[in-house]
This record gives structure tokens, sequence and C-alpha cells, in this order.
């Protein structure tokens, strides 16, 4: 019998790399352990919240899974809806306006529905308290996404579409290898920015009180929560610390690699993938190596292939299935809305004439301040944006940094800029206008990046040889080559601004409620007191005057910026 020499041992040809990714599996297997006792255990409407450090890894591990749970159903919602609203004839005109609609609609809007039906529907277990919180979470980062997702399937260029005509790619063929691949590099920024503003509005959907009662769940946000209310310092820095070194491992294990495998896409000449140090070193594993060539040996297996000729009965079948499975599902939603309007218009009728000039009078309070934070945000991202959009070297370096900086969640330090407001005299009504600033200036930051970098180097070189002051290259150069993304920004900042509203104006600090007017706070106010009337009325409200500017003020703006200012016309 031959015996193997220490050489050739396989546990000695396993490096460091090895062991490290064998640790990173069970760790894996013990977080998903830990994390489906949690959710099948008793339910515990008032989880108990421990400020002590030892306990903020498993809050950690308790948050991000449901943030990740909320960015996967996010992803598949995006796929599926975006297809059929880009796709499927006819479908546009109904699936965007109600995209439209969905996405005004503040995370608390969604929150009674949620929470009691799913905790009705597992009265005994914390999964549909779980549940409704990972679904609070999707509402705050789907809506980025799916317009995102849409965006891109329209502008599939008309060559493209003919190529995979002619060459006979089914619909999942042309979906995997033309649409999502075109698509793939704005899902994946698009998708760091959904989950951030899942993230934003983290300590609303682990703790939050409905009427009498008071649901928290353990994780991060629920633990900043608390620590903000008994105005524990400590407690609230080692929130950040935590929450810091979250977005650090989602940047490194998640959105790193994505954009990495996203730059193939790239339609630049010489595309320059963005570093991962992580991955190189994690790349030199030869069990990742052995388990990567499996699965692409899996994958590369040919399908058998029957070739079946279609008879015209067979091919008008499913045109005619189509088309009744077109009418059941307009009639199905026809059903559903009339019923959700007539149910609506019992509960607003229970408000008084001082409730309503209660929620117009907020509108008009919120509206100011929103405008005014997207214009303060404007001074300071449209130059920055601009310069580091113009030196791709200082764009390089700085976008991961402004990435994980945006990622972090702004009401984790609303309490700093709170107290720094309250120490000079303010008050929340002119703090509210920083804190909105603080969670929407990143959307207007990254399309201007964005526009300034695709502006034509030989457009600079023009610039600079007619020897135009730099108050002429801005009017007419950068402001017209920038407006399309700054647009873009514009119109994602302010319905993010609607959003954030809701815990701008409204506020547990150091045992005390502090609170602004406004329809933010009105909403936040009826959640609490559980005046499900009052909170209809408002949230519908937000939603009719987000749309209404939508369509009034950024569409016609939206059409000035194809026509008259797009570089590719």
């Amino acid at each position: 019998m031959t015996q193997l020499s220490p050489e050739t041992s396989p546990l000695r040809r396993l490096g460091v790399v090895d062991l490290a990714v064998l640790a990173a599996v069970l760790a894996g297997i013990y977080a998903v352990v830990t994390v489906a006792r949690e959710w099948a255990g008793h339910l515990q409407p008032l989880a108990e919240i421990h400020l002590e450090a030892r306990y903020l890894p498993g809050y950690l591990l308790y948050s991000l899974t449901r943030g990740l749970l909320a960015y996967g159903i996010s992803f598949v919602f995006t796929l599926v809806y975006g297809y059929i609203m880009a796709r499927v004839t006819g479908a546009e005109r109904l699936l965007l306006p109600i995209l439209d609609i969905l996405q005004s609609i503040p995370v608390l809007g969604f929150l009674p529905g949620l929470v009691l039906g799913l905790v009705h529907l597992f009265p005994q277990r914390n999964f549909g308290l779980e549940l409704a919180s990972v679904l609070m979470i999707f509402t705050g980062q789907v809506w980025n996404m799916t317009f995102s997702f849409h965006r891109s399937l329209k502008a599939v260029p008309p060559d493209l579409a003919i190529v995979a005509r002619l060459t006979h790619l089914t619909r999942w063929q042309r979906f995997l290898h033309l649409d999502l691949s075109y698509a793939a590099t704005g899902l994946v920024w698009n998708s760091m920015m959904s989950m951030a503003g899942g993230w934003f509005f983290l300590t609303v959907s682990e703790a939050f009180v409905l009427g009498k009662h008071d649901f928290r769940l353990p994780g991060l946000g629920s633990y900043m929560s608390v620590a903000i209310e008994r105005g524990d310092g400590l407690a609230q820095v080692l929130g950040v610390f935590t929450m810091a070194v979250m977005i650090v491992l989602l940047d490194q294990l998640v959105w790193r690699p994505l954009l990495t495998w996203s730059h193939k896409f790239s339609d630049e000449e010489n595309p320059v993938a963005p570093g991962w140090w992580l991955g190189s070193w994690f790349w030199r594993s030869r069990l990742l190596h052995a388990s990567f060539a499996r699965v692409r040996q899996w994958f590369r297996r040919p399908a058998p292939r029957t070739p079946v000729r279609e008879t015209r009965v067979e091919r008008a079948f499913p045109q005619g299935l189509l088309r009744l499975g077109r009418w059941l599902l307009l009639g199905g939603l026809v059903v559903a809305i009339g019923y959700a309007v007539i149910q609506f218009t019992r509960l607003v009728l229970q408000l008084n004439r001082d409730d309503w000039f209660l929620i117009l009078g907020g509108t008009a309070l919120t509206f100011s301040r929103v405008l005014a934070a997207i214009v303060l945000a404007s001074l300071w991202t449209i130059p920055a944006g601009v310069w580091i959009g113009r030196h791709p070297r200082w764009s390089q370096r700085l976008q991961p940094i402004i990435q994980m900086v945006a990622s972090f969640p702004a009401p984790m330090v609303f309490p700093v800029v709170v107290g720094l407001v309250l120490a000079l005299g303010g008050g929340l009504g002119s703090g509210s206008i920083l804190l909105l600033m603080l969670g929407t200036q990143w959307y207007i930051l990254f399309n201007v990046i964005a526009g300034s970098s695709a502006i034509p180097r030989e457009l600079w070189e023009v610039t600079r040889l007619m020897k135009l002051s730099t108050t002429q290259q801005w009017r007419r150069l950068i402001l017209p080559a920038i407006f399309p993304s700054l647009l873009t920004g514009w119109i994602t900042a302010m319905g993010g601004a609607w959003n954030a509203s809701i815990v701008a104006e409204f506020m547990k600090y150091q045992n005390r409620t502090l609170l602004t007017p406004g329809l933010g706070s009105l909403i936040s106010q009826a959640t609490e007191q559980g005046r499900f009337n009052l909170l209809a009325a408002a949230v519908a409200t937000m939603a009719v005057t987000v749309v209404a500017f939508n369509r009034l003020v950024w569409k016609p703006l939206g059409h000035l910026a194809e026509v008259r200012y797009s570089l590719e016309t």
C-alpha cells in the first residue's frame, strides 16, 4: 500500500486562504441557524434591547439578514415588474403610473397593513413580525432599482435587438444575454443606492409604535432607536461603529465583486475594472477554484435541443391564452382598486375640517423644507460632482469612499446634528432641513459625477481653445451637458426627501419627543397614536403631491433634457 508523502497530502496542500474559506463557510452555517432560530421563536412584540457591546454582533447579523432578504425580494420584483413594463405591449401605460404612486408612499404608509396582517397571520411566531420588517425595508429599496431597470430596457439599442432577432434567440436567451447584460452596470449602482435607502429606514423598520402596540425586533435599528431615546452617547457611538463595519463588509463581499463583474459589460474601449483586494486574496484558494470549476462545467453542459415544428393552432394558442390572462389581470386590478377606493373613502370621511387644515398646512411646510434641502444640497454637490467627474483619477479614488458614506443611514447621526442645532439656539424646524440634506444629497452628487464624466474630452478641448472663462464654461458646456443627469438626481433626491421627512420632523431624543409641524411629523404621530384615518389621508396627500409635482414639473423638464440637452442627439 502506497503512503502519501507530506508534500502530496491534501491537508498539506491547503493554505491559509483555504482555511479562511472553510471558516467563512462554517460561520455562514452558524449565522443561518441563529437567524432561523430567531424567526421561528415565540412572538415577542416588545423584545428587550440590550445596549451592552456584546450584543452588537448578533444585532448586526439580524439587521444584515433582513436587509439582504429585502434586497433579494426587491431584485426579483425589479426583474419581473421592469421586464413586463418594458416588453409587454400596453403594460407601461398601466404599470408605470402605479409604480410612480407606490414610490411616493412613505414607509409608514405600508406599516399598519403589513404589521397587523402578518402578525395575525402568524400569531404564535416571530415570523410574521420579521417578515413585516423585511417588507418595510423592501419598500425603501425597490423603486429606484425598478425605474433604473425599466429605463435600461427601453434604452437597448435597436441594432442589438435586430441581432437578437436574427440569431433566433428565445425570450429567455434575449433577457439573459441582451437585456440583463445591457442593464447590469446601472442595476448594480442603483442596487447600492437602494440598499442605502433601505438602511435609512432601519430604525423605523425594527422599532415602531402602532397605536397601543410597541413592536421591536433585535437589530441595529432598534439598538440605535433605544440608545437615542435614552440619550446614551457611548451606545450611539458603538452602534454607529457597528453599522460602519456592516457597510464595509457589504462593500467588500457583495458590491465590490458585483461592480468588478458588471464592468465587463461597459461600452468603453479600454474599461478599467475597479480594484477588489479581498477577492484577489480569496481567489488564491484551491477550494474556491475547484468549486467554481465544477459550477462552470455544470452550466456549460449543453442542453438537449429537439426541433419542434409549430402548427398554426399551436402558435395561436399562446397568444389567446396571453390575451385571456391580460383581461383577467386587468379585471382583478379594477376590482381591487375599486374596493380600496371605497374603503379609503369611508376612512377619510371620518376626518373633520380641522384635520384637513392640519394636513394641508403640514404639506405646505414639508414641501418648503424639501425644496430648501434640494437647493442647499445642489450648492455643493454640483461643483463637487463636476470636479470629481472631470478628473478620472480622483473619481476612481473617491467614488468608493463616497459610496460607503452614502450607504450609511443618516438617522443614526441625526442626534449629533440635532444636538448641534439645539446648542446653537435653533429648533427642529430648521434642523430638519439639514436632516433631509443628509439623506438626499448623495443622489444628486452621484448623478452629477456620472453626467460630468460623460462629457467628451473634445468638448473640454474646444472650450480651452476658445479661451472661455469659467463662467462661460459653466453656462455653455457644463450645465447643459450635465442637465439630464442632474434632473435625474433632483427627481430621486426629492422623492427621498419626502420619505425622509417622517423621521426628520419627528424623533425621540434624550427621553423627550421632538417634532416640528409638517406632513412627515403628522404621519409619524398618526402612526404612533393609531389614527388610521388621519394616517391614510396624510399618506394619500403626500402621494398626490409627489405625483403631481412629477407630472407638472419633472416630466416637462425631462422632455426638455431629452430633446435639447442630450449629448446623444
